[in-house]
């Protein structure tokens, strides 16, 4: 067997059993591959590296100020409110359009609601489960002892309710940015967005974990959730390239934005009702606070219009 190259690097003439045939590679093919394996890689190792950052400063809080944890979490609540309204909602925004009913917005406001709704019942239903146990005690310290005791279970209930709905909103997003990579066909393009999407990711990632230790949940719960973010976009991205060659439907289009949109509500919600009330409701530091804000919203700007 012969193998011998053709005049363009695309041919290749293949010689068995004195019989010829020409093999035809797409010289695009591959490297435009390799570009996507490699993004997925890095994507996936970024985002864990700067995941688990937080954990290390949470777990010497004792030697670093409660002030400067404070700074950081604002920080963050710049970062989620800019990565809500200048890439969730402009996404989502997008693949929904020529309606006469505001359809795009009335999807976001469910995703609102859905959360406020799942969250009020969870909370009704521990409120109620703890005035029963309180009613069959007999002596009134232990009472006050154990109600104390259900409240700090109610708050934790609280905290792990929302970070799992905020974790949900941003691995479903990553979902669909990871997507978006894996359909991409040029190589620069790939490369452009890859490296904006990195910056983006990581300080996504480092936020999420600093804000889920914040809410007083086991490191192993955090590290699984920072892991399941990070996971997200590498799956997009698979899932792209695999899609590289069928077409999708205008449904599949369609639910793919209502769930986006779902995402974008949920992540309204958990910005505007947690995350930056609870930063903002402490008299200490407040325009320290909004300028760490405003730096969050720029740095996340900027990585956005990087993009483009």
């Amino acid at each position: 067997m012969l193998v011998s190259g053709g005049p363009s690097s695309s041919s290749a003439l293949l010689s068995v059993g004195g019989q010829e045939a020409v093999l035809r590679v797409d010289p695009a093919f591959v490297p435009v591959l390799d570009v996507k394996l490699g993004a997925l890689v890095v994507l996936l190792i970024a985002t864990l590296l700067f995941g688990f950052a937080p954990l290390c400063i949470v777990r010497g809080a004792g030697h670093v100020r409660r002030r400067w944890l404070s700074l950081i979490s604002c920080f963050a609540g710049g970062v989620f409110l800019a990565t809500c309204l200048l890439d969730l909602l402009p996404d989502y925004l997008q693949g929904i359009s020529g309606l006469n009913f505001p359809l795009p917005e009335f999807i976001v406001a469910m995703g609102f609601f859905l959360v406020l709704v799942l969250e009020q019942i969870v909370l009704d239903f521990k409120d109620r489960s703890s005035s029963q146990q309180e009613e069959g005690h007999h002596h009134h310290r232990r009472g006050s002892v154990e109600s104390e005791g259900h409240l700090h279970a109610d708050l934790d209930s609280q905290s792990a309710l929302r970070a799992f709905i905020l974790v949900f909103s941003l691995s479903l997003h990553s979902v669909f940015e990871g997507l978006a990579v894996g359909l991409l066909e040029e190589d620069e393009e790939i490369l452009e967005i890859c490296l904006a999407l990195l910056i983006h990711k990581s300080i996504i990632s480092f936020s999420l974990s600093f804000q889920l230790s914040q809410n007083r949940l086991r490191r192993s719960v955090v590290s699984g959730c920072v892991l399941l973010f990070a996971v997200m976009s590498p799956l997009g991205i698979a899932l792209g390239v695999g899609l590289t060659e069928t077409k999708t439907s205008p449904r599949h289009q369609l639910a793919c934005s209502s769930l986006e949109g779902l995402a974008t509500g949920t992540f309204i919600y958990i910005t505007f009702m947690e995350i930056l009330p609870h930063e903002l409701s402490s008299t200490r530091s407040r325009i320290p606070k909004v300028a760490m804000m405003l730096l969050g919203f720029a740095v996340v700007t900027a990585v956005l219009f990087i993009k483009l």
